[in-house]
């Protein structure tokens, strides 16, 4: 599913996130062999990557924040990973804050309490980053891949009290394709198959992973994380992990408009 903060498609948060890595790391390192060797020059260079790795970070964070809340599946695994991640990112980055205002500024030496949270951090950051790049390659989030003929990732916001919401034109997906709808805060997907239109939850019931970013084929969609497939028309499942069926949407078309039932 695509980033909602992107550059050409290319989802910014992993671009900054090597910043504040570096910088955060280099700190540490560089305030360790200034704590050792008594150098002033290495204890500088480390106070100075601090300020950066921790600016970084929370420039990092921003992108990585609006892809949390909008783009990462509720009620779902990736959602609980995505938390954790946040969190742990963000503690690794507070730490460093904390242990550059101990330290009482950039000319100071830094002290064993000072090394101990800035290590402390490392690893915080460490164990982020093992999450981070869990939700890329498990859960796939920001990636935008496509199987042949689906089209670019598409969705739409709807918010409106009514119970029929007329979608688009009849050619607004070739066959195959899909179409992610934030109705009202719930995730619907409109399907293009074989029969005609139909629309179902973007949630599949095994880990609560995105069907919109999986694939439709011969009426059966898949979901991208575990492989579990759902019959787009009743939503029963044709193969687990996943044992619940998913819910469907009443679509009709009248004068060449797709038109969804639900609130």
């Amino acid at each position: 599913m695509r980033s909602k903060v992107n550059i050409n498609g290319h989802p910014i948060h992993p671009i900054l996130i090597p910043f504040p890595i570096a910088f955060l790391t280099g700190a540490f390192v560089f305030d360790l062999i200034g704590f050792i060797t008594n150098n002033t020059s290495f204890s500088h260079t480390g106070a100075y990557l601090s300020i950066a790795g921790v600016c970084t970070g929370v420039i990092a964070a921003i992108p990585g924040i609006i892809d949390y809340f909008y783009i990462v599946p509720p009620n779902s695994s990736a959602k609980k990973r995505a938390t954790k991640h946040m969190l742990v990112n963000l503690t690794a980055v507070i730490l460093f804050a904390i242990a550059f205002i101990i330290r009482g500024g950039i000319n100071n030496h830094p002290d064993g309490l000072t090394l101990v949270l800035q290590l402390t951090g490392l690893g915080f950051m460490t164990a982020g980053g093992y999450m981070g790049g869990t939700m890329v390659y498990r859960n796939q989030i920001g990636v935008d891949h496509r199987y042949a003929n689906a089209g670019k990732w598409n969705e739409i916001t709807i918010n409106s009290p009514a119970n029929e919401h007329i979608i688009g034109n009849e050619t607004l997906l070739a066959l195959n394709q899909m179409l992610l709808i934030h109705l009202n805060k719930k995730r619907i997907v409109l399907a293009h198959t074989e029969k005609g239109f139909t629309a179902f939850e973007d949630h599949c019931t095994h880990r609560g992973g995105s069907l919109a970013d999986g694939t439709l084929v011969c009426e059966t969609v898949e979901c991208p994380w575990h492989g579990s497939q759902f019959d787009v028309n009743t939503g029963v499942v044709q193969s687990g992990p996943a044992k619940e069926a998913i819910k469907t949407y009443p679509v009709k078309l009248e004068n060449g408009k797709i038109i969804l039932t639900g609130k």
